[in-house]
């Protein structure tokens, strides 16, 4: 039996209940109901029937979980529609007398309130989810056997998957090529990568569906229940375009470098040339007075002619050596191309590693001025003339030709050597910064990139083909016209 004091606490805690709970009869007359409902329907509902205060109506619901032939010894729910908007659930519990059921209490859920929180609880997680679904980077989710939860418009796009292919059918092992996704999990379950059942920053590579490697940088978590992994979940940057502005940044910087030294070196052969020219003019002149003053033997007069010569000699190479060195601005001026391969050829062919080299010239007349800025266009010659060279040990042969393409757009320039070629697992490289194939001393791997970029500067194309044993053919294509019109300085040729 429940003492007084009990009874006293029970009453209050149904009078404080926020829901309507009330006593009906089995002849359906409301015999008590706590305060809430008599608040919410009036002190007079008690002793009218249950129908009469809840729907208006002077018969029982059809419905009501009240009724005896509605089986209401066990708990009953009623779901009844108000104004077609709110749905309310009303439990029934039978009170008995030994067998005999005394009466029914009837308490509603106040489903209004239920439903207005559920519905806040799946606006946020709508909310939660499209946040995710739209977010600049790719959101992978899996459970522990890989299937894929959670797969993002940008992981679609990143890997070239299809939204529903993905959710249906991928697995989360077949986006890491060889055995990454271990690697990954190994990770999260480490200290020292982000903590346990963290990974942040790191660097991975991802499979696309066209089977070409993403590389990307990933942040990722396991997701827990109690003690339990149940899911991972990555977010993933692509780094594919900042990989290659990173390149595009060094291939610049490595220029500068260059450049930089390139000037200083033409600083040096300036200051060298005007100190030999002085010279060079005493020998000439002096040489020349000699000759027409005195009456001198046949042989005299042939070896008088031989320094002649030999001075004349000296002076041109000092002159192209100025010319080649000479410090301008990045101008876009009409050149002779093949006057430019003559004047390289010019400064290198007497040097000592040229003496067993034969070389051989076929370069087409009446080429179309090319617009190009002409020191460029000299350091690329050399580079290429000279890497011949040293590929050939100073034996050989090597062969230039210039001819205009098809279209008569473009100027095609050929420089071929008779080498020991380049392998093709190397010859994929050799354009790239750094690369070399020298030993340690003699060569930065700088030459071949400088090429490069000084041809794509100019709007043109360069490639290689090389066969092992045969030798090696570099074929360069310069746009007449020059890479735009726009921005071009105008001068008179200069080459």
């Amino acid at each position: 039996m429940r003492t007084d004091r009990e009874k006293e606490f029970m009453l209050k805690a149904i009078d404080a209940l926020q829901r309507e709970l009330i006593v009906v009869s089995p002849g359906f007359e409301i015999l008590a109901a706590n305060q809430y409902s008599i608040d919410s329907r009036g002190t007079d509902m008690i002793g009218k029937s249950c129908h009469n205060v809840f729907s208006n109506s002077s018969v029982p619901c059809a419905d009501c979980p009240g009724k005896p032939d509605a089986l209401c010894e066990n708990p009953a729910i009623k779901k009844t529609i108000k104004d077609k908007l709110t749905v309310d659930r009303v439990s029934c519990y039978p009170i008995f007398s030994g067998e005999k059921i005394d009466a029914f209490v009837m308490m509603d859920f106040d489903l209004p309130r239920l439903g207005k929180l559920e519905e806040e609880v799946q606006r946020s997680n709508a909310f939660l989810r499209n946040l995710i679904l739209s977010s600049v980077d790719g959101v992978i989710a899996a459970d522990k056997t890989g299937r894929i939860l959670m797969f993002n418009e940008a992981a679609a796009e990143i890997l070239g998957y299809n939204l529903e292919e993905a959710l249906s059918t991928l697995n989360i092992r077949a986006i890491y090529p060889g055995d990454g996704a271990r690697e990954v999990m190994r990770k999260l379950r480490s200290e020292h990568f982000g903590g346990p059942g963290k990974l942040k920053t790191y660097h991975a590579d991802l499979l696309g569906q066209n089977g070409k490697i993403v590389p990307i940088s990933l942040n990722a978590a396991i997701v827990y229940e109690g003690d339990k992994e149940v899911a991972t979940i990555g977010f993933f940057h692509d780094l594919r375009e900042e990989l290659k502005i990173k390149k595009e940044l060094e291939k610049t910087q490595v220029q500068l470098l260059q450049a930089e030294k390139m000037a200083s070196l033409g600083k040096l052969a300036a200051g060298v040339a005007h100190q030999l020219n002085n010279p060079l003019g005493g020998i000439t002149l002096f040489t020349k007075l000699v000759i027409e003053e005195h009456d001198l033997p046949e042989s005299a007069l042939r070896d008088l002619q031989r320094i002649l010569k030999d001075a004349e000699r000296c002076r041109d190479t000092v002159k192209e050596l100025l010319e080649f060195t000479r410090q301008t601005k990045h101008m876009m001026r009409p050149h002779d191309v093949n006057r430019a391969l003559t004047r390289t050829l010019f400064l290198l062919e007497n040097q000592t590693l040229f003496q067993n080299i034969t070389i051989e010239k076929d370069l087409a007349e009446g080429l179309p001025m090319l617009t190009a800025d002409i020191q460029q266009m000299n350091h690329l010659f050399m580079n290429i003339i000279l890497n011949a060279a040293q590929a050939m040990e100073g034996k050989g042969s090597l062969f230039l030709k210039t001819h205009l393409l098809p279209g008569g757009e473009f100027i095609g320039i050929e420089i071929s050597d008779t080498g020991p070629g380049i392998p093709e697992d190397v010859l994929a490289h050799i354009f790239e910064p750094f690369f070399t194939t020298k030993d340690e001393g003699k060569g930065t791997g700088l030459g071949l990139s400088l090429v490069y970029g000084i041809v794509e500067n100019h709007g043109g194309r360069i490639s290689a083909k090389s066969r092992v044993g045969k030798g090696t053919r570099f074929t360069i294509e310069l746009p007449i016209s020059g890479p735009t019109e726009k921005g071009a300085e105008n001068g008179q040729p200069t080459g």
